[in-house]
């Protein structure tokens, strides 16, 4: 039951973020984040507590984010949606519930480098305390509004996905998140588009273009080449261009669509960059970024040489 988009109707009520998820997932990255967007922030609060502190906090003037978890004492995930279903009941309230996944072995190699026990794991082992958390939230990623995979991300990811979901100064339009990526290192997991250019010309055999990027003209010139770019480019210029309104019709306000080759290097950096010049055209606030080469030290220039443990075959 999704609230109504930042900048809405919803504006003239108290805005209240909860969130929740899975331990070591980056709740206390994303309550920080918040609180840098301005929010009031509460770490681990009993749901006994919400509605008092609700009503002492005054949202309205100051929106609140509470990080609520398997670490509070009253906790039971029946209690958390009984308490949400009466939040969102409430006329004077815009109610978000925010659901922080991650991967296993991502979270159990962060319990293990911080040395941290898991909450659910004091008389078991990490995984098995992972197991037994995920099977006990799993109602509230059901429920909730926005599910964010940090399996993946980055702490400035983070902040960066949740800033276009609840920054307080949000307009109407619909947010936009451009980036390119390699399918040879997994698909962006926050991504809710994923477009795959394999079939494009590949600049990667070409052995001047090879230590170049998708940002060089040079690069670019020999993917526009390609006879079938042209029908590619249009075809998915019209296919997103009837969607992108009803998104925000629907309530999104952020929306990531994520580009994708074999290096993440060459083509899908850009087509990345094509459409992100287009979607402004159409009047949306558009970010852009090209996860393989803010990895490798690629990103600006568009002309560097092969970076140190990059190995000089993986295609573009």
């Amino acid at each position: 039951m999704p609230s109504d988009p930042a900048g809405s109707a919803a504006g003239a009520r108290g805005r209240v973020v909860l969130v929740t998820g899975l331990s070591g997932a980056g709740m206390s990255v994303a309550l920080k984040a918040l609180e840098d967007l301005g929010y009031e922030a509460v770490d681990n609060l009993r749901l006994s507590l919400v509605p008092a502190l609700i009503q002492q906090a005054d949202p309205k003037r100051r929106p609140l984010a509470l990080v609520i978890d398997s670490r509070t004492r009253d906790f039971s995930a029946q209690n958390f949606l009984d308490e949400l279903e009466e939040l969102r009941r409430r006329d004077d309230l815009d109610v978000r519930l925010v659901f922080l996944d991650c991967g296993d072995e991502v979270l159990q190699r962060r319990f293990t480098e911080t040395r941290r026990r898991h909450p659910l794991a004091e008389d078991r082992t990490v995984p098995d305390g992972i197991q037994r958390e995920r099977a006990l939230l799993f109602p509230l990623k059901e429920d909730a509004d926005v599910t964010i995979d940090t399996t993946q991300l980055s702490i400035h990811d983070l902040r960066r996905i949740l800033s276009g979901h609840f920054q307080r100064d949000a307009q109407a339009a619909l947010q936009v998140f451009v980036t390119s990526f390699s399918f040879r290192q997994g698909l962006p997991r926050e991504a809710d588009l994923v477009f795959d250019v394999r079939f494009l010309t590949n600049p990667h055999y070409d052995p001047e273009l090879r230590p170049l990027t998708g940002l060089n003209p040079a690069v670019a010139a020999r993917v526009e080449s390609d006879p079938d770019f042209p029908d590619f480019f249009r075809n998915l210029t019209g296919l997103l261009r009837p969607l992108l309104p009803r998104y925000n019709q629907e309530g999104k306000s952020y929306l990531t669509i994520a580009i994708g080759c074999t290096g993440g290097k060459h083509r899908s950096v850009f087509i990345a960059e094509r459409l992100a010049a287009w979607l402004k055209q159409q009047g949306l606030r558009v970010n852009i970024s090209h996860r393989e080469l803010d990895r490798q030290g690629l990103r600006t220039g568009g002309a560097a040489g092969t970076p140190a443990g990059q190995p000089a075959g993986t295609p573009g």
